[in-house]
């Protein structure tokens, strides 16, 4: 038995880099993207290649055998084990050189594959594969893995990159690989020459033959190549510390040729064909993976064929010339940059989007990418579709059509015996059916667990038999990476769905999604690791916390991965209590973003959420949820005393406000926000008195009041109200001058009771309508649940029935909405209605515009998730619009006053990942406002970067994009932000006011 303290001292000793032993650090390294799981011992992240050697010689002591691991994306499970995991990418990730006259660089293992080709695009140059995870992926692992991507036609696999590789083995040699068997080890010769003839004829010829050891590279008439024979090898023979690579010259302009034809099957039967064309690219996918086919030729299948030039002019007449060469039903070929990377990223998004079925079922990987001869990929599909319905099984196949991979995940039922068993009957069939084609088992992400027991089928015993010497000469002691490739697990073994509990777990909200099934919702993430992308791209928003400490536990897929492991029971053992999983989801923003930017729908904000309501049941919580969480109350309290100028003044005496900060949990560097001295309310009604004394005095005068034909409700979230009242007069201002009247938003007094959360003396005289916002992000979900309850009580006269449902009884705007205005004068029913919510007769239904994005977002996404039972939840959620929606929906005959100036910010994490800005940005553009918003996190996200210990990581969140881009901002550019936290952090980090949409618009108007 392994001595795991003594193995765990012996360590901490030997290396510089960090070891991990406890909890954490192993549950994130038990899973990577496959459907295995293994409990490593520990996790060590290597300094260098010393540290390197000195783990394999203490674990080669204790017996204790080492994985190498890069991203953590494989997808056959070969970057997980039960011995000690190296982490690359915390220490060893760096470019060590590039060489621009010899088109080559000299990398670790860690480094990320877009570092790369950032560092050699000034060069006019780039690594010639790119898997779709080229964000996250690390060298050392596509060449563990011979990875490949879209250029594969273009440009090969990695081993077609490779040079030489440093590496070193199980029993400490430090080896340079390369040819003319440089740097092999001693037995490696003398196993080639007595095996010649099978080496020769034992290896089909594929140019994605992935599977197995590459050993035909080591033939003299292949120049020997060492380096070339460990590509695809995943660790099992040796542990990479240094690689040199070869670089390609990119293409100066690029075009993209896409194709539409009536089938997969039509698609891969024409791909072979353009390979004359020398392509760069020969990529095909189905309709049932793209969610919107917008900007796509017509048909349910396409191949994307992107062609190089010198010019544009070249680029574009090659790929046309593709398009007259393609039978196809229709054709379109794109020669913008921007339009090339959205339909890019259709593509690159497959692998995420293939996890789920069009009705939502879920489905795995295990047979992801198997590879035929490009000119047999049409039959292998129609082969491949008549097995999957034998097996009653379903997928839609994906991926490199011009090498003949395809990438497919397929609805197993892997929580079952029955379905594991289906599971290996499919697979051993499978096998069979692409060796009957001439393929290879994997043709691209390796053999791993989930096809190494099958490579028999592929290349017979004997060849078998000289993987394992093979083995053997590498790694005599089976040290490195057991049970992968030669020797292997069996395929329906250490499956990570066999540990999840198999009856739902009691919670709080109700993942419809999911079928209110929260283990469902943890299983939804796979692994892919889009959120350990280290640089915002674009909008995106996901992860800004990974982005900022580079800590696997603070991105979506590490909290999810501790989630996971939370609910198997094995190594977190203390379930909701468990502190491993309460510090990894501490740094979590809750902004939303995985919800839209991770590929399967990773909602990690209610995650948290959920998980912080049953962690604090019936114990005391942080200060931080008492003062902020229940914001809304405390603010209706000063309200309510009148007491604003009083709280101003004590909160601007650096002594009260530290002794405040402190006792509520506030971040010593935060400066305490003002609040308004007239709540928006207040200002409200005394407009509403004032517009209904002179309709009184029109209407006595004989004349009709001009009302508007549309009317909508504005929300009083909590930050308008008390704390940025202008952003609401604004609002007003901007609706009404386009034809938008006000309703006096409904309100009724209580009677002074003890409310549900025991907080009796602090109960407003009226009961507002609140989000709940407050208590969702702090995990108070049963005081949330209460709060929207209250408010739907509230708002129930207006939401007896779905919008545009023409059925039904629907209060009408009268008297009591328009408070002493006859009736006679009243809105007429006969008046224009909103575009969408309209109750019987066509008579208005108003809409509620909510100014703030996170109270938008969490009454149309958290309300209903929340509230699954209660249908009036629904309902409220779907009449809830932005500033944007409400100007575009009900009055989309209104101009806007052109401002012709550049603007810049933010846009609102969360309307980014629930709401949507498209928009806003058709707004901006009406107004003559150019330029686009940032992407990425403020960093304050309401509570979070108030609260103490977040201060750094919520600063770092805002100099990643936001306050750079205000920075360089010209002296006349708009700074925009719609949240009254990317406000907040504008004024607290950079001295800049940032304004709501709303604000600027009503200025234009003034002038």
């Amino acid at each position: 038995m392994t001595d795991l303290a003594g193995l765990e001292t012996e360590l901490r000793a030997a290396v510089r880099g960090e070891v991990g032993f406890g909890v954490t650090a192993r549950a994130l390294a038990t899973m990577d993207a496959s459907n295995y799981r293994r409990v490593p011992t520990g996790v060590v992240a290597p300094r260098d290649a010393d540290d390197v050697a000195a783990v394999l010689e203490v674990c080669r002591g204790h017996g204790v055998p080492v994985v190498a691991r890069g991203g953590g994306t494989s997808i056959a499970g070969q970057a997980t084990g039960t011995g000690v995991v190296l982490d690359f990418t915390r220490h060893m990730n760096r470019l060590v050189g590039l060489d621009p006259a010899t088109r080559t660089a000299v990398v670790q293992p860690g480094l990320v594959l877009d570092r790369l080709q950032e560092a050699a695009a000034p060069h006019g140059l780039r690594f010639g594969p790119d898997p779709s995870t080229h964000s996250r992926c690390t060298l050392g692992g596509m060449i563990g893995n011979n990875s490949c991507g879209s250029h594969s036609v273009a440009w090969g696999t990695t081993a077609d990159s490779v040079r030489e590789l440093d590496v070193i083995t199980a029993r400490g040699r430090r080896l340079r690989l390369g040819r003319d068997w440089a740097g092999a080890p001693d037995g490696l010769r003398e196993l080639v020459a007595g095996d010649l003839a099978r080496l020769r004829t034992g290896f089909p010829e594929l140019p994605r033959r992935i599977s197995g050891y590459p050993l035909d590279a080591l033939l003299p008439e292949k120049g020997a190549d060492v380096a070339r024979s460990l590509c695809g090898s995943e660790g099992t023979l040796a542990v990479l510390t240094e690689a040199t690579v070869r670089l390609v010259e990119a293409p100066r302009a690029r075009a993209l040729a896409v194709l539409g034809y009536a089938d997969e099957t039509a698609a891969a039967e024409a791909a072979a064909g353009l390979l004359a064309h020398a392509p760069l690219t020969v990529e095909g996918m189905a309709a049932d993976l793209v969610p919107d086919p917008a900007g796509l030729p017509r048909g349910a299948a396409w191949l994307f064929v992107e062609t190089g030039g010198e010019t544009a002019a070249e680029a574009r007449a090659r790929a046309e010339t593709v398009v007259r060469a393609a039978d196809v039903l229709d054709a379109r070929v794109v020669t913008d940059p921007a339009g090339q990377r959205a339909l890019w990223r259709v593509r690159e998004d497959a692998s995420g989007t293939a996890t789920r079925m069009p009705d939502g079922t879920e489905a795995w990987p295990g047979w992801e990418d198997c590879a035929v001869p490009p000119a047999r990929l049409g039959a292998y599909l129609r082969d491949f579709r008549s097995l999957l319905s034998a097996h009653g099984l379903r997928g839609t196949p994906y991926g490199h059509f011009g090498d003949g991979c395809i990438h497919v995940r397929i609805d197993f039922d892997l929580l079952s015996e029955p379905g594991v068993v289906r599971f290996r009957r499919f697979s051993e069939e499978l096998a069979d059916l692409v060796v009957a084609h001439g393929g290879s088992l994997s043709g691209e992400h390796g053999d791993g667990q989930a096809r190494a027991e099958l490579l028999p089928r592929m290349y017979g015993a004997e060849t078998v038999a000289l993987f394992e010497r093979a083995k053997a000469v590498w790694d005599p002691d089976d040290l490195l990476n057991p049970g992968m490739l030669v020797r292997p697990a069996a395929l329906d073994t250490n499956l990570r769905f066999a540990v999840l509990p198999r009856e739902p777990v009691p919670v709080a909200f109700g993942y419809p999604a999911d079928g209110g099934d929260f283990t469902a919702a943890v299983r939804r993430c796979v692994g892919v690791a889009k959120c350990r992308t280290t640089e915002v791209s674009g909008p995106s928003v996901m992860c800004p916390s990974f982005r900022v400490t580079g800590e696997e536990e603070h991105s979506t897929r590490g909290r999810a991965r501790l989630l996971h492991e939370m609910l198997a029971g094995e190594l977190v053992t203390d379930g909701w209590r468990s502190t491993e999983v309460r510090d990894a989801l501490d740094l979590c923003l809750s902004c939303k973003g995985c919800r839209s930017d991770c590929p399967v729908g990773v909602d990690m904000a209610t995650y948290k959420a959920e998980f912080l309501h049953h962690h604090y049941e019936g114990r005391r919580r942080p200060a931080s949820h008492y003062s902020m969480g229940r914001l809304p109350v405390w603010l209706r309290l000063v309200d309510r005393t009148r007491t604003a100028a009083v709280v101003n003044a004590l909160t601007s005496v650096r002594p009260l406000a530290a002794l405040a900060g402190r006792l509520g949990g506030i971040a010593p560097e935060r400066a305490i926000p003002r609040l308004a001295r007239e709540t928006f309310s207040r200002w409200e009604r005394r407009r509403q008195h004032r517009r209904a004394r002179d309709r009184r005095e029109e209407a006595r005068a004989g004349r009709r009041p001009d009302l508007p034909a549309r009317a909508v409700f504005l929300w009083p979230d909590t930050f308008t109200e008390h704390l940025s009242p202008s952003v609401g007069r604004a609002a007003v201002r901007v609706l009404e001058a386009a034809g938008i009247g006000l309703l006096p938003f409904p309100a009724r007094r209580r009677r002074k009771r003890r409310s549900d959360d025991g907080m009796s003396l602090l109960d407003p005289r009226r009961t507002q309508a609140c989000c709940g916002l407050t208590y969702l992000s702090t995990g108070q979900l049963d005081q949330a649940r209460t709060v929207l309850r209250r408010t739907l009580d509230l708002l129930e006269p207006f939401l007896q029935q779905e919008p545009g449902s023409g059925s039904g009884p629907e209060p009408r705007l009268g008297p009591e909405q328009f408070p002493s205005l006859p009736s006679s004068l009243s809105p007429s029913p006969s008046a224009s209605p909103s575009s969408s919510s309209e109750v019987g007769g066509g008579f208005p239904a108003p809409p509620f515009v909510v100014l703030e994005p996170s109270c938008a977002a969490a009454l149309r996404c958290d309300l209903p998730e929340l509230l699954p039972d209660d249908p009036r939840a629904a309902r409220l959620a779907a009449r809830v619009l932005t500033f944007a929606e409400a100007l575009e929906r009900l009055a989309p005959g209104w101009t806007p006053p052109r401002l012709d100036r550049p603007v810049t910010g933010q846009t609102h994490c969360h309307q980014h990942a629930v709401l949507g800005d498209a928009p806003d940005r058709r707004l901006r553009a009406a107004a003559a406002l150019t330029g686009d918003l940032v992407g990425g996190c403020c960093g304050l996200a309401g509570n979070f970067g108030f609260e103490k210990g977040h201060f750094e990581v919520s600063r770092a969140c805002a100099e990643e994009q936001l306050l750079p881009a205000v920075r360089q901002a010209a002296p006349d550019t708009v700074i925009l932000a719609d949240g009254f936290s990317c406000r907040t952090q504008l004024e607290q980090l950079a001295g800049v006011r940032g304004r709501h949409l709303a604000e600027v618009l009503a200025e234009a108007l003034e002038d």
